[in-house]
């Protein structure tokens, strides 16, 4: 069961969750593994179809960001520029089972790369909060 809630398990805040998570390579493998099961899980249905026919691009932006999000290398601020996130969600109708659909993804994808808890605790609280903010429907 992923838990989104605050925790007060000590985290070394001294090394980045960039780091924490494996660098770029556990980034990477990460984001991969959130977007095949996006892909493969009828449970995130109504998040996968936000995301039109490829993931492609999804993949590599979402990379890009959680690199400087989490700690490590701007990459996606020194390709695009300020990441905008609500202005560049507007076209994509959010609603909170989109939301609640990102953060599980997200959670089982930390399960499977085998994350340790505390950090994927405090990782998904963070990503509940945005993925909360980044809402632009009511249900």
């Amino acid at each position: 069961m992923i838990r989104v809630q605050p925790m007060v398990e000590p985290l070394d805040r001294t090394v980045s969750f960039y780091d924490q998570i494996g660098g770029e390579q556990g980034l990477k493998e990460l984001v991969e593994r959130f977007y095949d099961l996006m892909d493969l899980e009828p449970d995130f249905k109504e998040l996968r179809q936000t995301h039109g026919e490829s993931l492609d691009n999804a993949r590599e932006k979402l990379f890009l960001f959680l690199s400087g999000y989490l700690g490590g290398p701007d990459r996606y601020i020194s390709q695009f520029g300020h990441p905008r996130l609500k202005a560049r969600h507007m076209p994509f109708s959010i609603g909170s089972v989109e939301r609640d659909q990102w953060v599980i993804c997200m959670g089982r994808a930390m399960m499977d790369q085998n994350i340790p808890e505390p950090i994927m605790d405090r990782m998904l609280q963070s990503f509940y909060g945005v993925a909360d903010w980044m809402r632009n429907r009511d249900d």
